[in-house]
Formats: structure tokens, sequence, C-alpha cells
């Protein structure tokens, strides 16, 4: 009898103390925006656009002023955050949509000179991803907007670890329907009341799930299609950026970027109110998470997927002081904003300045929450202790391989970051672009042809990397 209840009792507490863990489990918020720019907040000078609830996440957390996306464009970015891998080791370099280098025939790179290199169109299934390792270890996992990561649903979200999808699809923009407006006509997501707002739905959608799963530990990926092309706001908003921007006195204003031209001024008020918009939808979210009391519980990641569009398809943004935007490998293109807020577990306002890149998110995810850090086969390293304050990142070189010419303008290029010196060299012209980002943020002073020695070394180490990663490149355009 006796034997019987204290097998009762061990059981008893065996299962309480399992639910007690299970309780315990942080929760993660990850969002991501699109095409906004390490310009495009207030908190980082912007004059213009007004971002009230991504200033308050900055000001109660730590900003990163050097971090970076692994691509200028979408898709291999965002493949860099799932797996923690550069984009040219799993072969997924360009956006998924862009021509592939056998049937260019029809598209406007035909003439160029050289063909751009093959890429995989999808995330390959066999990838773990962030949200796989999430599922794993008992989270409730869920996505709401952009996925762009795959040719059909077999790639989609439920199939990558997202147990719950509201809008990811094949698409890399709202195309289908009345775009940004409701009936969204996607294949993942319910059209609303007409005239409804897609950032609003999205934000909705994630403060749902947050109220549904208060009591269990969660993964929730809020992935904007904002501010991406079309360019679509509120009458609202447009007005009320349209008078702000008569009132500052703003005009459009440009400068030569190769054969483009780059906007100068951030005064664009379709795109101001879509900024603002989304930073409406953030603060719902944030809304809800101290509203049900999970702001120690909860750690809330804020990245871009790459620079703010600045020299093409209607040029809304600026990146100054960063040169070019959007499909360039010169800093307004991959340089991008990145906040970490926990509340009660990190520094307020702490600044860091060492460069980091987007690979880094998923093992500094898991490594901060309890799960682990980075695998052996994973390009990132975990930032856990330069967030926290209990140590610094090993030194160690960046690097970006765009294979493809960007349809904002740029040309196929590789770069290795090495300290505070940048080499990017162009593959149809041969020619190589040094930079000291220190004293040279805008990159306008090519050193190349002064740093000569520094210039050799740094660029064998790039093409060792490239070789090493097995790296696809462009190949002459016969």
């Amino acid at each position: 009898m006796f034997k019987n209840l204290f097998y009762s009792i061990g059981m008893f507490f065996l299962v309480f103390s399992a639910y007690s863990q299970e309780k315990e489990k942080p929760n993660v918020v990850f969002i991501l925006a699109d095409d906004y720019g390490w310009m495009d907040m207030s908190n980082a000078g912007s004059q213009f656009y007004e971002t009230p609830n991504l200033d308050r996440l900055a000001e109660s957390g730590i900003k990163f002023t050097q971090a970076y996306s692994a691509s200028p464009v979408c898709s291999p970015a965002r493949v860099s955050i799932l797996t923690g891998k550069y984009p040219s080791k799993t072969y997924n370099t360009d956006w998924f949509g862009a021509p592939q280098p056998d049937n260019i025939e029809k598209h406007w790179t035909r003439d160029k000179p050289l063909k751009p290199a093959h890429y995989e169109p999808n995330l390959a299934l066999e990838e773990k991803t962030l949200a796989e390792e999430f599922l794993e270890a008992g989270y409730r996992t869920f996505f709401a907007g952009k996925w762009h990561l795959g040719e059909n649903e077999k790639f989609w979200p439920e199939n990558q670890g997202f147990e719950i999808n509201k809008g990811g699809n094949s698409k890399g923009s709202p195309s289908t329907g009345n775009k940004y407006f409701s009936p969204y006509n996607n294949p993942r997501l319910e059209n609303g009341p007409d005239g409804e707002y897609l950032p609003y739905r999205l934000g909705d959608e994630t403060v749902n799930f947050i109220r549904n799963h208060r009591d269990e530990p969660f993964f929730a990926y809020l992935s904007f299609y904002a501010v991406h092309i079309p360019l679509m706001t509120t009458p609202e908003l447009e007005k009320k950026y349209l008078e702000k921007r008569a009132k500052m006195g703003l005009e459009d204003r440009f400068e030569p970027e190769w054969n483009n031209k780059n906007r100068t001024t951030q005064a664009h008020a379709v795109y101001a109110g879509m900024v603002e918009a989304m930073d409406q939808a953030i603060g719902k979210v944030l809304d809800e998470i101290e509203a049900q009391g999970l702001s120690e519980k909860t750690l809330i990641v804020f990245f871009s997927d790459h620079g703010g569009l600045s020299t093409a398809e209607g040029s809304p943004t600026s990146n100054l002081p960063l040169r070019a935007g959007k499909g360039w490998l010169y800093e307004g293109g991959i340089r991008v904003p990145m906040i970490v807020n926990w509340a009660g577990k990190l520094n307020p306002g702490k600044k860091i300045d060492t460069p980091v890149i987007s690979n880094d998110l998923k093992p500094t995810i898991l490594d901060l929450v309890g799960i682990g850090g980075e695998a052996e086969d994973e390009d990132g390293k975990s930032l856990k202790n330069l967030i926290t304050g209990s140590g610094e990142l090993e030194d160690r070189p960046l690097y970006w391989h765009y294979p493809h010419y960007g349809n904002q303008g740029g040309n196929p290029g590789s770069v290795i970051r090495k300290g505070d010196w940048k080499l990017i060299y162009f593959y149809e012209s041969d020619s190589l672009e040094l930079y000291n980002l220190k004293v040279d943020i805008g990159e306008k002073h090519n050193l190349a042809d002064q740093e000569t020695e520094l210039a050799g070394a740094l660029k064998t180490e790039l093409f060792d990397w490239l070789v090493t990663t097995k790296a696809a490149f462009p190949r002459p355009n016969n």
C-alpha cells in the first residue's frame, strides 16, 4: 500500500515538474519587415517616417548598428534566417521567380555579358528550419505574412515547421486580388471585410495566436509583406504624409548610381504611410504581449530581409548615408535594422556595433531561449554572449555572394567584410572596389588601387571561401 502511495506521489511530482518546465519555456516573437531600410525608423534618424512602436522596442531593448542581411534580395535572406546558412551554401542565391541562366531569352538580362548562376528555387525540405527546432522542443509555431520560399505548397510554411500559416505562399508580394487590401485572394489567408488593410490583418492574426496560446510556449513569426511594392496605403495615412511633406518642404531628389538614379530624400507619402501602418501592427503585438503578462517571458527580435528600395520600382526610400539600396551589394542593400528585446532579461538602450549577419539569427535565438547554439553545418554564430554582455564575438569575416543581375540595377558580385574593410568583386568587369567603412560609410572612395596588397589578400580569402562552399558562378553569355 505504502509502496503504491509513494509511487503515486513520485509520479505526481514528476508530472508537475515536467508541466512547470513546460510553462517556463520562453516565448519568441520574430518580426521581419520586407524592403525596410536601415534609416527607415525615426529612432535611426528619419525625420519623415513615424515609428513609435519600433522606437519603444529599440529604446527598451538592444539595437545593432551594423547588422547585415546575407543577401540584397528577399528569398536568399529568408533562407539564411531559417537555416543559419549562407545562401551560397544552399544555392538559394536569387529571389525565387528570377530567371535561370537557361531561360533569359525573353528577360531584360538576355543581352548582358554574363548569364546568372543557377539557383535552387525552393527552401529544401531537408534543411532543418528555425521553426522545426521550436516544434521539436515542444513549442506551438505560427507564421503570418510573406513566405516566398517555394514554387508550390509542398515548400510552404506548414511543411517547414509551422503549425499555423496565415498568408505564406509562393508570392513575393501581395499581387493577387486587391493586393494590400481585401479581398486578397491569398490561398493561405481568408479574405477579410472589403478594404481591410493587410499589415493590420497580419498584426491581428498574430495577436489572436498569442492570446489563444498564452499558456503554452510559442514561436510566432510575423513576416510583413510591407513595405514591398506595390506601394499602397490607407487614404488617411497618405493624406497625413502629403501634408507633412508639404509642411517640411520636402522634394524628391536623386543622385546617379551606375545606370540608375538613387533617391536621396525620404519624402514618399505612400511609402511613409506603409511604414507607419506596419509600425501600428507591431504595436498591437507588443500591447498584447504586455496585456497577457508575457513581457518577461517573451524574446522579441525585429529584422529586415535587406535594405530599402531606392534605385528602381518607384524608388520610395532613401538609405543615406548608405550607398544604393535593395538589389545592390553596397551598404544600402545589405545593412539592415536589428533589435533584440526581452523585458527584464537584457539591458535596455544598449547599442552593439559588432558586425553581425542574418545567418546568426537562428543560433542566437535558440541559444537565448536555451534550446541550443549553432549546429556544425551552420554558418551563423550565436550572439548570446554579445547580447547579454558576458563575452565578445570572435573576429570573423562576413561574406556575400550574389551572382545575378538585380532588378534594381545591381551587378553580379561577391563581397568580403573583414574588420572595417569591405572588398567587392564584380564579375562582369573583373574589377575590385575596396572601402574602409569606419571612415567611409557611404562607400565613396574606392581604395583598391591604393591598397593593392590588402585588396589582393582579401580577394584571395574571398575566393577561397567561395570555392570551399562550392558556390555557383555566373558564366559568359554567348
